[in-house]
């Protein structure tokens, strides 16, 4: 019998790909795996020189990826020009992974409307602008894909960690998938999501996983035993993103080990 010398399938072969917030953790790891299965990544982030070292790391696997850009995806003046540019290099996008988000925790007592309105521009205003900016060039594309990044907080409360404007902001972005699905299907558009639970990222391991946090155990309530990585959160949007998932739009997957499906949760 011959050995099978097929070439593997490239999920993403041809296809372009803006990523948001590729300078490290979950979008640094979708950056690096959506190119290897095929894709032209146009990333961006706040912190640049981060961002350029994922371009140089694709780069350096033999992937495909546009310069890195710094944007300010809560000025819509920034996304506007960066969608822009992309449209005059690549005239359309294939996936759009609205991956950037950063967060301020606190409960209801203790946060600020101050807080409670930046939580919501880097939340949601994060998410909204790249999606109303590249949704013409996801148009273009006939068959295209958004992945949007929620929270198991958008679906559960917590005892534990303080975070009502978390949780708002997430349960937004929830809701937002199903809505733009909606609009999306008839251009041809798919919109789905990601909800993490505990995920070892950088961000993380300074904050909820720190030595002197309440949240710091979770692996033990968690039914799978252990907190997530950044590269099964990229998998998973990976098939979203895919033709993989050619019959799905409007879903919500949890990637959180079982997390948000128990008690105490």
């Amino acid at each position: 019998m011959r050995p099978d010398t097929t070439a593997p399938r490239l999920r993403l072969a041809g296809k372009t790909a803006v990523i948001t917030g590729i300078a490290s953790g979950q979008g640094r790891a979708a950056a690096m795996l959506f190119a290897g299965e095929g894709a032209t990544v146009v990333g961006c982030d706040l912190d640049l020189a981060g961002a350029e070292a994922t371009v140089e790391a694709i780069r350096g696997q033999g992937g495909r990826a546009d310069a890195a850009r710094r944007v300010d995806l809560t000025h819509e003046s920034s996304v506007l020009e960066w969608a822009n540019s992309v449209h005059d290099q690549h005239e359309r996008v294939d996936v759009l992974y609205a991956n950037a988000a950063a967060t301020r925790f606190a409960a209801l007592e203790d946060i600020s409307y101050q807080d409670w309105t930046w939580n919501f521009r880097h939340e949601v205003d994060v998410v909204f602008l790249p999606v109303r900016h590249f949704w013409p060039l996801l148009s273009k594309a006939g068959r295209s894909a958004v992945v949007l990044v929620g929270s198991t907080a958008g679906v559960t409360g917590s005892v534990t960690n303080g975070r009502l404007a978390h949780t708002a902001t997430k349960g937004s972005v929830v809701a937002m998938t199903r809505q733009l699905a909606a609009e999306g299907a008839p251009r041809g558009i798919r919109v789905n999501c990601v909800s993490p639970g505990m995920i070892r990222t950088p961000a993380t391991e300074a904050d909820l996983l720190a030595e002197d946090h309440p949240m710091r155990s979770i692996a033990a309530h968690i039914p799978l035993g252990r907190v997530g990585e950044a590269e099964e959160v990229a998998k998973c949007a990976l098939f979203l993103a895919s033709d993989d998932a050619s019959y799905v739009t409007g879903a919500n997957l949890m990637v959180d080990g079982g997390w948000s499906a128990v008690l105490p949760g």
